[in-house]
């Protein structure tokens, strides 16, 4: 706290350091050396002075980053002297409704969290209004308070919980169990998780993917399913299925007494799927759909009936077939036009589906057989997670959430369509944050440069004047065709409250309009969801949302990409970039963790073509050495075995190392975190977005 004696002083000092730190960055205050490291492929030479920097084990690559967090944290502190959030963060928090618990099996499991500087432990409760029994907490079994809860799965008659820790951010995991009948810890441990949950074959074991990775940044080797039993050392484990000859991809599952897997070839263009009785050991994989070519989904499986979406139809449809007859298949829900089919909820007797459309949600509730029961619509711009249902009451349990309105717990019968409040001695109602309607939420289109239609959400204070000046956080995904949807965050109410505008753009290569919505953006017409982002950026400076001045961009992991390429090609356009865990350097990203997983979606670097393409964008590549890029922020984590953080280092140092570059480029580098950042600790999170939410508005607000 600053005392009002001493503020003049301290607002002079800042403004001295202020400025002591832009005069030392243009001196280039991190010195990065360069060793020419040519990379030829299809007879092209691509200059490279930063890939020493790959080498995160070396002193040189150590001190490197210690040196360029030292600049951020310096700059970070600076500006928390007059824009600190932290403490209004906090106070939007107190005021969030507490979430339901989630209700696996028999009961109800939910992660909480008494000291802040320490992850979530889980409970249980057989009822959902009984009290929170702690059952493992991770902090007691590693001593290390950033290693967190990454999964937890009952077994089939809730005997044992199986759980998935953490340990240093990376994507790999090891797992424990507990026991809940006798509410002991079981000494089985499992090590080298990756890419994969558990599935249980009922209390008797569990079946789960082994990594082989000797290097952590080396190509992913992910290629074998083991089966656990119970009261077995892990050496003892069983193989189920292996790839590490044809070095594919599989996912699996479990369901009403059998094991089913799904192995992708390396193209990404051909599927097989396979499936095995739990009740014999060893385990007798069959197939049962032999080189698919369609983008088939599996849902689920009742009855010996596979349900899945066949890839046919654009919008998403559910089909189900005899698994012993694959030709005797019907439709159970047709896709309807232009509404997308979002997710899915098996209950007793009902199917309840979510669609999407432009800027709102809806539910329709049908009969297992597929007849239309009931629709139920949501709020414009607000979303709902399924939590559970109870068959007695015919009662749907969900939360509701937007952008701007934290959890709210509601129940909804099933029968009538009523939906109401819900709360009990551990959810308890409290005041708004913000009336209701203090935030507006719109949804609309935009023409992109080759006519398509881009869908575009944009939030900010009623009746804020549009007038060009408003600091504003413009983000997209765009990649695998995943649908993007809102997520409340706290930081976020902030940036809005002090007059910032958020937009988000869905744009092609994301699957928020269907399946040839993602087609559009990938491979080869990868470009088209670059360009539909720009477009969109110049479509909030036409609008008068904002200005080139006023306009800073955004995106973590894909979304990294995404603005590592909106920054190269148009620098003009953007004041603040802050790129999260993204990939730049495309002639390489193959060779490296799960990059081979990723060729159907970037292109082969492998084929001259692809490579071609991929230069044309690739971020790391495109950096000119006579323009002055945006003010930027990149941020990895030093364990991210997703995206490498050298990815990261490669392209903070090669903007920063040019003569031409006036504005200030930081890098911070998060230690023992990876992919998902360092959110798993409360005041990990509160740090995140100050420093996020803080670096923005200083910056836009200048």
């Amino acid at each position: 706290m600053i005392l009002q004696a001493d503020f003049k002083m301290k607002k002079i000092f800042v403004l001295y350091m202020l400025l002591c730190t832009v005069f030392t960055f243009s001196q280039n205050a991190v010195t990065t050396k360069k060793i020419p490291s040519p990379f030829v492929k299809h007879g092209i030479s691509l200059p490279d002075d930063y890939a020493w920097l790959e080498n995160t084990k070396s002193a040189d690559v150590t001190n490197w980053v210690d040196n360029q967090n030292k600049t951020t944290e310096t700059h970070f502190e600076e500006i928390n002297l007059t824009k600190s959030i932290a403490s209004k963060i906090r106070e939007y928090d107190r005021l969030a409704v507490g979430v339901l618990p989630e209700k696996k099996g028999k009961y109800f499991y939910q992660l909480y969290r008494k000291d802040d500087t320490k992850s979530a432990y889980l409970t249980y409760r057989k009822k959902v209004d009984d009290f929170p029994m702690e059952i493992v907490n991770p902090y007691k079994i590693y001593n290390e308070p950033t290693v967190f809860i990454n999964g937890y799965y009952p077994s089939k008659n809730s005997k044992y919980v199986a759980t998935k820790f953490n340990t240093n951010g990376s994507d790999k995991n090891e797992v424990r169990f507990y026991n809940l009948t006798s509410g002991n810890n079981v000494p089985d441990a499992l090590k080298d998780l990756k890419y994969s949950g558990v599935e249980w074959n009922e209390d008797e074991g569990v079946f789960y993917k082994r990594n082989q990775n000797a290097q952590v940044f080396a190509k992913d080797s992910t290629y074998q399913l083991y089966y656990h039993k119970m009261g077995e050392s892990q050496d003892k484990d069983i193989l189920v299925f292996d790839t590490s000859k044809s070095e594919t991809n599989f996912t699996f599952f479990t369901s009403r007494g059998r094991l089913f897997i799904t192995e992708t070839n390396k193209e990404e263009t051909v599927k097989k799927y396979y499936s095995a009785s739990l009740k014999t050991v060893p385990f007798q994989l069959e197939k049962f759909i032999e080189d698919d070519s369609r983008n088939f989904k599996f849902i689920s499986y009742r009855n010996n009936r596979v349900y899945f979406s066949s890839g046919k139809y654009d919008w998403g449809e559910i089909r189900s077939m005899d698994i012993a007859n694959p030709k005797d298949e019907v439709v159970v829900i047709p896709q309807i036009y232009n509404n997308l089919l979002v997710s899915q909820y098996f209950i007793d007797d009902y199917i309840v589906c979510k669609y999407k459309t432009v800027g709102k949600n809806y539910l329709i509730v049908y009969e297992n057989s597929g007849a239309f029961f009931k629709k139920i619509d949501l709020p414009v711009g607000v979303d709902l997670r399924f939590k559970f249902y109870d068959p007695e009451t015919k009662t749907l349990f969900v939360t509701f959430f937007s952008r701007t309105i934290p959890n709210q717990n509601y129940t909804i019968n099933l029968l009538t369509g009523e939906a109401n409040a819900y709360y009990n001695d551990f959810i308890k109602p409290k005041p708004t944050i913000f009336p209701l309607n203090y935030f507006e939420t719109k949804s609309v289109t935009f023409k992109s440069r080759d006519g398509k239609d881009v869908p575009i959400t944009i939030v900010h204070k009623k009746g804020l004047p549009l007038d060009g000046k408003n600091p504003t956080l413009l983000e997209a995904y765009g990649g695998f065709g995943i649908v993007s949807g809102p997520d409340f965050e706290s930081g976020l109410l902030y940036f809005l409250g002090n007059g910032g505008i958020y937009a988000f753009a869905e744009i092609r290569g994301g699957g928020e309009k269907g399946i040839n919505w993602h087609k559009d953006g990938k491979g080869l017409k990868k470009i088209n969801g670059f360009n539909d982002f720009i477009d969109a950026a110049e479509f909030l400076i036409r609008e008068k949302y904002t200005s080139p001045n006023k306009l800073a961009i955004s995106g973590t992991s894909h979304g990294g990409l995404v603005v590592g390429v909106a920054m190269t090609q148009r620098p003009d356009l953007f004041k603040v970039v802050v790129p999260v865990a993204g990939v730049f350097d495309m002639a390489r990203y193959n060779l490296f963790t799960t990059g081979k997983y990723h060729l159907d979606e970037f292109g082969d670097p492998d084929n001259k073509s692809e490579f071609e393409a991929l230069l044309k964008y690739s971020p790391y590549h495109n950096i000119q050495e006579n323009v002055n890029y945006p003010i930027t922020l990149v941020l990895s984590g030093e364990n991210d075995d997703r995206v490498t953080p050298f990815q990261s280092y490669k392209f903070a140092a090669k903007l920063q190392n040019r003569v031409a570059q006036k504005n200030p480029i930081y890098i911070n580098v998060l230690k023992k975190t990876g992919h998902s950042g360092r959110g798993h600790t409360y005041d990990g999170r509160i740090e995140s977005q100050s420093e996020f939410f803080g670096f923005l508005l200083y910056h836009l607000n200048k």
